[in-house]
């Protein structure tokens, strides 16, 4: 089919396009109603005006409570000003802010060259993303701790370290499975930022400590390591190494904590040479994708952190790899396995989103940032008229290697610095998709990038 040429004719395709994505995710994958946010806004509302106890609560007709660290609680205190209906307002409108934010820092400068129709169809296809329908229609926070995030690799990847670990202390202080990003600063030997990042979650924590003594002592030695106040380990939305293993009936606890340590040392080799070669963007994808798998729970949700991996797929000269694997995550393709995950058939494709996670921290190209072109940029190289004598570039007076020039510098947004990579009623299955819901469905309230960047100065 040939691509409109006139606004005319491209402003129907994505008035069209629009339509078709309002109606799919109103209708096929069923809505979530809020669940979490509803867990959120209750357990607080009951902890702060009804006299209850934080990690007691459980949303009516369910067994689904609060289960995040008690900073959490603390940062969503301003709810209770509002009603509920109001609080789910104010959170849509937080996630798209922070959506466009997650989304400026992975493309960098690149989205104007596309223009509004180009940035349309991206909406559009971000639109069916599983994992970011999911994040909006639960209510959930992954987004805004995404952005902490990647705010912080900006931080580092323009030489505004100063601050930089802040948004990972307070991402880590909300849940638990950002704190592999301080692992990363480690890792990168960014010793001011980890201890920046370390003392803003352990300042956040106390003063959570502070407010809420009892709650404080209850999560960090009971709550934190009792994972069945989370979900099922076997539930088919947990995406984790845990949940391969438990639907696969391994319960040997080292059986995981020695894939656990496979996974991290493949991180850790992988996103040393990220750093090493100035690819800021690859190391924290590479980081958000050990994440995703070492934590005992990945509800689909999650895997929001996949998103700068996409990007650096696009950048790296990959588009189609990218566009493959994301239309699998569309697909919600792992809920056919939604009631029985036997067999070779149930153990690769209820694993679906796990399998590519994991393809992902093994092949995802790292430490590219200088050399690769991005396939528009040679295309264009190729049919362009040979440059005509000039008088040599003037070299680079810090004697860094510099990010790359002209075309592919606009496309990796490294011109300027980095380019973070890139109904129904409601459901009273909190976590289900369009299989029947099961008997015990499962919350996905559980406890639990990005920049090409030019290596940093001394």
């Amino acid at each position: 089919m040939r691509a409109p040429r006139t606004d005319t004719a491209r402003l129907l395709l994505v008035l069209a396009l629009a339509t078709a994505v309002t109606v799919f995710t109103a209708t096929v994958p069923l809505l979530r109603g809020w669940f979490d946010l509803r867990v959120y806004y209750g357990a607080v509302d009951t902890w702060v005006h009804h006299g209850g106890r934080l990690y007691d609560y459980q949303v009516p007709g369910t067994t689904y409570g609060f289960t995040y660290p008690p900073f959490a609680a603390v940062a969503m205190l301003p709810m209770t000003l509002f009603s509920l209906h109001t609080a789910i307002a104010v959170a849509l409108l937080l996630n798209l802010l922070a959506l466009a934010v997650t989304l400026r820092m992975l493309t960098g400068r690149a989205w104007r060259r596309h223009g509004w129709y180009g940035c349309a169809l991206a909406l559009c296809a971000l639109a069916l993303f599983e994992p970011l329908r999911d994040t909006f229609s639960f209510g959930q926070v992954n987004l805004l701790l995404l952005a902490l995030v990647l705010a912080d690799g900006w931080l580092l990847a323009t030489g505004r370290g100063r601050w930089a670990g802040v948004g990972i202390g307070l991402a880590a202080a909300v849940k638990l499975t950002p704190a592999l990003f301080i692992g990363l600063l480690l890792v990168a030997r960014r010793w001011r930022a980890a201890a920046v990042a370390t003392a803003v979650a352990a300042t956040a924590t106390a003063l959570a400590a502070r407010v809420a003594p009892d709650a404080s002592r209850f999560y960090w030695t009971r709550a934190m390591w009792d994972t069945t106040r989370v979900g099922r380990l076997d539930y088919v939305s947990n995406q984790s190494l845990q949940g391969i293993l438990a639907r696969a009936g391994v319960q040997d606890r080292v059986v995981w904590e020695a894939a656990v340590l496979l996974v991290l040392g493949v991180w850790v080799f992988r996103s040393r040479r990220a750093v090493a070669a100035g690819d800021w963007q690859a190391a924290f994808a590479l980081t958000g994708l050990t994440a995703c798998l070492v934590s005992p729970i990945t509800w689909v949700h999650h895997l929001v952190w996949l998103l700068p991996s996409f990007a650096v797929l696009i950048r790296t000269g990959h588009p189609r790899v990218a566009g493959t694997l994301y239309a699998v995550l569309c697909s919600s393709v792992v809920w056919l396995w939604f009631d029985d995950s036997s067999g070779v058939d149930g153990f690769l494709g209820s694993n679906a989103y796990a399998w590519i996670t994991l393809g992902l921290l093994l092949w995802l190209p790292a430490g590219q940032t200088r050399d690769v072109r991005a396939p528009l940029d040679r295309s264009a190289s190729a049919t362009a008229p040979a440059p005509r004598p000039a008088a040599p570039e003037i070299a680079q007076v810090s004697g860094q290697p510099g990010p790359p020039s002209g075309a592919t510098a606009a496309a990796t947004g490294s011109a300027t610095g980095p380019a973070c990579g890139l109904a129904r009623s409601a459901s009273s299955d909190p976590t289900g998709s369009t299989r029947p819901a099961a008997v015990n469905p499962q919350s996905s309230s559980s406890r639990a990038s990005s920049y090409t960047v030019r290596p940093p100065s001394a």
